[in-house]
């Protein structure tokens, strides 16, 4: 099995975004939350009725913060309704206000506990507060209290993927397969547990699985470009990366993998030209233009390598290499003095970071061109 590199790594942790949030999130239970806090309290005094039809018409107008404040008053005046509570935590999640959420999903399942939704919903907001050992319970409850909720399943597979718990994960997983043989977020899943567990064969027949049922989903083929990079299929690999990019052509990372594989097989300006894109995607990502500096230094263009290396010291003030490397560039243009510039900050970085051996070229380079 191929070693990664770090560039593929990441790209495997970006997949994977898919299916950290359940596909059906809380947005799908919002008309249910709202909804039903109005028409459970019909006899609620007129304050209440009004605040809640208030906090309605913002959500409406998207102004979330201000229907918190509206339905954190209504929820002072009667704080025996779940449904409120539920309302609550809904939004403070879409604003990402996450332990406010858990807060309040808390608050419902207290005053409900055998309701599933909350429990879901609880779930939710504990594994986006990274708290996975208390989202699995809150999953395991939903999935328990409603079995055909599949996306507590996937859910619950997930924080135990993050726990390595992939024989759990994988049987949460299989949990939604076998319910719904059509439910490509599973196979994905699926998939990504067995690629994590280092079963390479079965996770990329997952992942066609999952790829065969959702043709245009950009993060399966990303994950199945990995597999087959893992079993060291580098031409499939790049294709599938190439495929990924067509469904999602705004995403920097897949840009950056294709420029990678490009490069490993000597297509230097195709690998140039899709550093460039992830470079103009993503213009804070550093290695894009730690890519585009060193082709523009090998290739002998000390002007642009130039321009690059400056640009990845904004960025990187800390890397002592790129201070290192510019200073080659400058040294190609003639410009000694400006090159002796940047040599002597990046022994100063050297130094500080204890990187004798890089410190050692800097040193001799410096004797070069200072004698």
């Amino acid at each position: 099995m191929q070693k990664l590199n770090p560039i593929f790594v990441s790209l495997l942790l970006l997949g994977g975004i898919s299916i950290i949030t359940p596909s059906v999130t809380l947005g799908a239970t919002e008309p249910l939350l709202l909804a039903q806090s109005a028409q459970n309290n019909q006899n609620l005094d007129r304050e209440v009725n009004e605040l809640l039809r208030q906090g309605r018409e913002l959500v409406d107008a998207g102004d979330y913060a201000n229907a918190i404040q509206i339905y954190l008053q209504a929820a002072n005046l009667d704080g025996d309704n779940a449904r409120i509570f539920s309302g609550i935590g809904f939004l403070q999640a879409t604003q990402q206000n996450f332990e406010a959420a858990v807060n309040a999903f808390q608050q419902a399942t207290s005053l409900e506990p055998e309701n599933a939704d909350f429990q879901y919903a609880l779930g939710y907001a504990l594994a986006n507060l990274g708290n996975n050992e208390a989202a699995s319970v809150a999953y395991r409850r939903a999935a328990q209290l409603d079995p055909e909720n599949l996306n507590a399943q996937i859910g619950l597979g997930v924080v135990l993927l993050r726990q390595e718990d992939y024989d759990g994960a994988l049987q949460a997983f299989q949990q939604v397969t076998s319910r719904d043989t059509r439910y490509w977020q599973a196979y994905e899943s699926i998939g990504t547990a067995l690629l994590q567990q280092g079963r390479i064969d079965e996770a990329v027949v997952a992942l066609q699985q999952a790829a065969g049922l959702a043709p245009q989903q950009g993060s399966i083929q990303m994950i199945l470009g990995v597999a087959f990079l893992t079993q060291g299929k580098t031409n499939e690999a790049l294709e599938t990366f190439k495929q990924a990019a067509q469904l999602e052509p705004r995403n920097a990372q897949l840009q950056l993998a294709i420029g990678k594989l490009l490069q490993d097989q000597g297509q230097v300006i195709e690998a140039l030209v899709s550093y460039q894109r992830a470079a103009s995607l993503a213009p804070d990502l550093i290695e894009p233009h730690a890519a585009i500096a060193a082709i523009h230094l090998q290739q002998e263009d000390y002007l642009q390598a130039i321009v690059a290396y400056r640009r990845l010291t904004e960025l990187a003030p800390d890397n002592g290499d790129a201070y290192y490397n510019l200073a080659l560039a400058l040294r190609g243009r003639n410009r000694v003095s400006e090159a002796i510039e940047q040599l002597k900050k990046a022994q100063e970085l050297y130094q500080q970071q204890g990187e004798n051996e890089r410190l050692e070229k800097v040193e001799a380079l410096l004797s070069e061109l200072n004698p």
